[in-house]
């Protein structure tokens, strides 16, 4: 072997292993990133709520509820709070998005309320209170969804309505779980959800970061199978959303930049019939209720009113004073 021939190879040792340890960089970068997602403070996301009047703590503090631990078929445990202010047997989960928790998800129990429902609000894996190693953005939380519905039937008996309220990744839990694990809950409400979470992550490094390409996508979903046993593609409401046989109401904001508008029209049209939609002028990601609590709650009531899910008593229970 000559001394050029050598020094190729050499050359190109180097090179090999430079690009594994820079692709090695980016896998544990992207996928720390989506595994560990920084999340909100649990004091902030109270204080917030709290300063924008969406969180009572009068009420929070006098409200019948029960706290309680709900087993994950993934291992873990889930903290639930049942809130109970009316005698009733309609009842809805309602799902947080990603960096939130429960507390943020007690303005719409006080929507429910004043449509006559009770509610059960809980913290995904890995925040508020809930056990769990990492996020997965949909793919373990729509099982741990599906073991709050069990419990709360097993709760409210099997002639209980339950349904099911998602905010962001919430919501593509909720379609992810109706589409692919159960079905168990009567109706279901996708707050601004993704359709793909490939696209999704696509979309927000185009927006954050030189990266223009699927080539992260790639190293991010060898990485993951290896480090969290799934991929980005197992991730997709597309692809449940057709399974859904109960009535879905989709609602976004067509200010949202974030999650854009275009998935939740996706979505409902993927859907078969029973499905609504609501699409609001104004409001950020996650911000339709914040921006249009009235509309929000009354689009609710419509829905709920259109397929017969609305208790007798709620259909003269004033709204949004």
């Amino acid at each position: 072997m000559g001394n050029r021939t050598k020094r190729w190879l050499t050359a190109t040792g180097i090179v090999t292993g430079i690009s594994a340890a820079v692709g090695s960089a980016i896998g544990l970068l992207a996928t720390n990133r989506l595994m560990y997602m920084k999340k909100k403070e649990d004091d902030v996301i109270l204080q917030r709520e709290i300063s924008a009047k969406r969180f009572d703590e009068g009420w929070y503090n006098a409200v019948r509820k029960s706290e309680r631990w709900v087993d994950s078929p993934n291992g873990y445990r889930l903290k639930a709070v049942l809130l109970e202010p009316l005698d009733t047997n309609h009842y809805v989960v309602i799902s947080h998005g990603v960096t939130e928790n429960k507390i943020n998800s007690v303005k719409y129990a006080r929507v429910f309320e004043r449509l006559g429902f009770n509610s059960v609000i809980y913290d995904h894996r890995r925040h508020g209170d809930s056990e769990g190693r990492t996020t997965s953005f949909g793919h373990y939380e729509k099982t741990d969804l599906g073991a709050i519905i069990d419990e709360l039937r097993g709760y409210a008996g099997k002639h209980a309505i339950i349904g099911v309220h998602g905010e962001s990744m919430g919501a593509a839990t909720a379609l992810l779980y109706a589409g692919s694990v159960g079905d168990e809950a009567d109706f279901y409400i996708a707050d601004c959800p993704f359709s793909d979470f490939t696209e999704q992550v696509l979309h927000i490094l185009r927006r954050s970061t030189p990266l223009r390409t699927g080539f992260a996508i790639r190293l991010a979903n060898v990485f993951l199978k290896v480090r969290d046993g799934y991929t980005l593609d197992l991730v997709s409401p597309r692809q449940s959303v057709v399974n859904i046989r109960r009535p879905v109401l989709f609602i976004h904001s067509l200010e949202d930049d974030f999650i854009l508008p275009a998935m939740t029209k996706e979505l409902y049209e993927l859907k078969p019939e029973p499905k609504s939609i609501r699409l609001f002028e104004k409001g950020a990601h996650a911000q339709s209720y914040n921006e249009n609590a009235e509309e929000y709650e009354q689009a609710i009531r419509s829905f709920l009113h259109e397929h017969g899910l609305l208790p007798n008593d709620a259909e003269d229970r004033p709204g949004i004073a």
